[in-house]
């Protein structure tokens, strides 16, 4: 998780230097590009038969938000500072507990509905609607982490029946079409170190991607949950670093009330999980009446 965490850092990082030549639309498109081949060997190691589905239209909807979740949070790395492009992001799992009772039908109760207002709180507390610092680029990227919530529901959905690498694997191979319309409106061939930037980008968040889903595989969310936060520190140090950029109080207090919510809300979610883990074993311990 580490450094899955450090991977999603750097390659923020890695687009805003890409910026310096290209427009975020087509920063996104090679980040696709250049992920899916890093991606393909997956490919090599199950064989064509991995990619054998049913879900192809509903493949296609998610790549959809998904795409729509990277221009947005994309533009937002370009155009905002590191530190708070990336805490904005962080509401991610607040829009995906909304998400989980609508679309899901999960139960969700008073503690974590709690928890979920107080994590939009802090996401107020950075954007800082009505004060005179408030930059509507900050909505740009509350809309990148809205779409990324609806894309990792989707994921849900498909994780019932498809494979981990095949869900990787299509979602790459389809955001490279989808990423290439809005790429060609604001082409520029890229030229000199850009070319560094842009296969890192594809490289770090692919990379980061496989790690980040494997460590879920190893540790509950609740003790991975905190670890991800590190991303802001990597981004806050190389923001200070290469763009002069300085993290203000409002975006480390929302950042730390987002935290909270989010620690709670993945805890919370990981003792439910267990308990259902041991009625189920008890329930199963019982013989049934003939």
């Amino acid at each position: 998780m580490v450094a899955g965490t450090v991977s999603f850092g750097l390659m923020a990082v890695a687009i805003r230097l890409a910026s310096a030549q290209l427009h975020a639309f087509e920063i996104a498109f090679f980040r696709a590009f250049f992920g899916l081949a890093f991606v393909l060997p997956l490919l090599l190691r199950h064989g064509p038969g991995l990619m054998r589905t049913r879900r192809l239209g509903f493949y296609v909807m998610r790549c959809a938000i998904g795409m729509v979740s990277m221009l947005a949070g994309f533009w937002a790395i370009v155009h905002l500072p590191l530190a708070q492009a990336v805490a904005i992001s962080y509401s991610t799992p607040l829009f995906v507990t909304l998400g989980a009772v609508v679309f899901l039908g999960e139960v969700v109760r008073a503690r974590r509905w709690t928890a979920v207002l107080i994590g939009f709180a802090g996401v107020l507390v950075i954007m800082r609607p009505g004060a005179a610092s408030f930059s509507a680029g900050s909505l740009v990227a509350l809309l990148a982490a809205l779409a990324s919530a609806n894309a990792a529901i989707s994921i849900k959905f498909l994780s019932r029946s498809e494979h981990p690498d095949a869900i990787v694997i299509w979602t790459t191979l389809l955001w490279v079409p989808m990423a290439a319309l809005p790429a060609v409106l604001v082409w520029v061939t890229p030229t000199g170190i850009t070319w560094l930037w842009i296969v890192l980008a594809g490289a770090l968040g692919s990379g980061g991607h496989m790690l980040w889903t494997r460590a879920l595989k190893l540790a509950d969310a609740s003790l991975l949950t905190p670890i991800s936060f590190l991303q802001i520190l990597v981004v806050g140090v190389f923001g200070w670093w290469l763009f002069d950029e300085a993290v203000d109080r409002w975006t480390c207090a929302g950042a730390a009330i987002i935290f909270a919510a989010n620690i709670y809300i993945a805890r919370r979610e990981t003792r439910l999980a267990r308990h259902a883990v041991t009625d189920r074993e008890i329930g199963a311990d019982i013989p049934t009446p003939p």
